[in-house]
């Protein structure tokens, strides 16, 4: 009766943080389209340029190829032959699921692969840990880097960017230790912690115990000092491509008709619509929206209509990409996955 009830508890849990998950889009979409004349929106968006915007999806998926060919290099130590296709079509697939359900994404893509490469799960979500605690750290860079280059005062425009800066310098320390000590210390640290909340809920320590166990098998993976240095190197070129993605966004409206656009306004443009993307919404819908528009428009001086016009551009190209790459990815590479969804929404609940 007790489990009964927990599983219902359980799934009141799921279904509010999805309904908050859609709930903090609106909010978004509305502060977003707010005042602005949609008819203007939409004209400029069809008349967008064919040419950049193969070129824009060309340089996205190039960027994802980067993405799989560090999770190959991290993977590395577990299984030297892993597929680039098999990484790059689980990316995709886990980039589409994002799309419709926040968070469940990371764990479609671990399952998927962990199928496809026949490797245990654990080992898959130990890595997808991994990659997001370095994509935490690099956003956290290319802000900083944001500020630097940037010759106006962004704290001026942004006030709460200094204070998201402190927090990020300090998150990435507490993550860079976190991580010396769970692999320096790992009996140590590990009994320490579940200890520590063992005293507060049981089931809460086995799910800490298990999410460790991943993490430390992600942490694990990464070894030698060269897979280090070409994990930085990717990752550092990942944010390079993203700016560039950015930086082509400009073209596919024909903003550099309006003023002079420069790569560094593409990567301001890419670390202050990163936080919008690390928002959990549904596909980053509506905080995408409003923090892109809101850099075009009090950073460089555009007017409403086209900032927003290519806010929706670049997010729904970047969306239908993810969705169609998706489904090709999925029903092309994947092999005996009847009940892979299934699968998926029980991995999900176990963490």
């Amino acid at each position: 009766m007790t489990s009964g009830k927990n599983k219902i508890g359980q799934r009141i849990l799921h279904s509010l943080k999805y309904v908050l998950s859609f709930l903090l889009a609106a909010v978004f979409l509305y502060i977003a389209f707010q005042g602005v004349d949609l008819d203007k929106v939409f004209h400029t968006i069809s008349q967008a340029s064919i040419f950049w915007i193969v070129i824009f999806v060309i340089s996205m998926i190039f960027s994802h190829y980067l993405r799989a060919l560090r999770w190959k290099i991290i993977l590395s130590s577990v299984k030297k032959d892993t597929s680039i296709y098999n990484l790059f079509g689980a990316l995709m697939v886990g980039y589409g699921v994002s799309c419709v359900v926040p968070r469940l994404g990371e764990v479609s893509r671990a399952v998927v692969l962990g199928k496809w490469e026949k490797l245990s799960r654990s080992s898959m979500f130990g890595t997808v840990i991994l990659e997001r605690i370095i994509d935490v750290i690099f956003l956290g860079l290319t802000i900083i880097v944001s500020v630097i280059i940037w010759s106006r005062n962004l704290y001026d425009i942004f006030p709460w960017l200094k204070s998201a800066i402190y927090l990020t310098v300090f998150i990435i320390a507490v993550i860079i230790l976190f991580i010396y000590l769970l692999v320096k210390f790992k009996e140590r640290f590990y009994g320490l912690i579940i200890k520590i909340i063992g005293r507060i809920s049981t089931k809460g320590a086995h799910k800490a115990a298990y999410v460790f166990d991943m993490m430390t098998q992600g942490f694990v993976s990464l070894k030698g000092v060269r897979n280090y240095v070409y994990t930085i190197i990717l990752s550092a070129l990942i944010m390079i491509v993203y700016a560039l993605n950015a930086y082509i966004g400009f073209f596919t409206l024909g903003m550099q008709n309006i003023q002079h656009v420069t790569y560094e306004m593409g990567w301001i443009l890419m670390s202050i619509s990163a936080i919008g993307v690390v928002i959990p919404t549904p596909g980053a819908i509506g905080s995408y929206e409003a923090l892109t528009k809101a850099a075009l428009v009090l950073l460089f001086g555009f007017g409403d209509s086209i900032s927003l016009a290519y806010a929706v551009l670049t997010h729904a190209l970047s969306y239908f990409l993810f969705i169609f790459a998706a489904l090709i990815s999925f029903f092309v590479l994947n092999k005996q996955h009847e009940n892979l969804f299934k699968v998926v929404k029980t991995d999900l609940e176990e963490l």
